[in-house]
């Protein structure tokens, strides 16, 4: 399946998607110990990216300095953010100086809702969401590190998954739903991933028949994505150097690549 129709996404290999479904079965079939740094809050599709990303069981969970990084291999650092980028700021600013750092954040492109009864634990049929996550969503993240992202020891790895997303019944609506805690998020496939290595990388977000200059309006367009996620993608890419604004048109900014 293409999650993405840009050229920055790459396919999946058959093997590939073998071996996170044997992980994937694996740490979701057993009942994992939850002790030591870095465990005791993970949740599970944490624990399925940073063993299929990890080349060695041994590289898990390594002192490095004052922190301890998800995967080091004594050279790279790999970091399984699943939540807020707000988390990351400290470790970056302590690694970034000396390794290279790349950040593994999942999109969930297929994504089935299941509740859950806090009080019996019963839990509903899955129902496929009409949301498909996308990597420009995750822009909204990369803001809240903007200071760090021209550094070229820091990459990006954005896995597209097949998930299930389990959510508590403890909302403040009548059907419990609106305000609810998500409880849980299992992994079911690996679909393909986009990986950013640097501003070429990031320029490959821009559909190419786009024409030029273009307004966050018709880039969203182009993407099918609204207009203040577009407007967020345009202002990083602008930030660094990948694209430039042109004269205004109208009340919008109007913007072109950078040569």
């Amino acid at each position: 399946m293409k999650a993405v129709t840009f050229s920055a996404s790459a396919e999946i290999t058959s093997a590939d998607a073998e071996r996170f479904c044997e992980i994937k079965n694996r740490i979701v079939g057993s009942c994992r110990e939850r002790s030591g740094i870095g465990t005791l809050q993970e949740k599970t599709i944490h624990a399925v990216l940073k063993a299929y990303y990890a080349p060695d069981e041994s590289m898990v969970e390594i002192p490095v300095g004052r922190y301890v990084a998800d995967i080091y291999t004594g050279c790279e650092i790999t970091e399984i953010q699943t939540v807020h980028f707000d988390n990351l700021r400290k470790k970056l600013e302590a690694f970034l100086p000396d390794y290279p750092l790349t950040v593994v954040y999942p999109i969930p492109r297929i994504k089935y809702l299941i509740w859950m009864d806090t009080e019996t634990g019963e839990c509903s049929k899955p129902r496929k969401s009409t949301v498909k996550g996308s990597v420009y969503r995750a822009f909204y993240e990369l803001y809240k590190i903007k200071n760090h992202l021209s550094n070229p020891n820091l990459h990006f790895c954005f896995p597209y998954l097949e998930l299930e997303e389990y959510r508590l019944l403890n909302g403040w609506s009548r059907d419990k739903k609106k305000g609810s805690r998500r409880y849980d998020r299992i992994p079911k496939a690996l679909l393909s991933e986009v990986r950013i290595e640097g501003p070429d990388d990031y320029a490959k977000l821009i559909p190419p028949d786009l024409p030029e200059p273009f307004t966050a309006a018709e880039f969203g367009k182009a993407v099918g994505e609204r207009k203040d996620t577009a407007a967020m993608v345009l202002h990083i890419l602008n930030y660094l150097k990948v694209i430039e604004r042109c004269e205004n048109r109208g009340r919008a900014y109007s913007y072109q690549k950078c040569k």
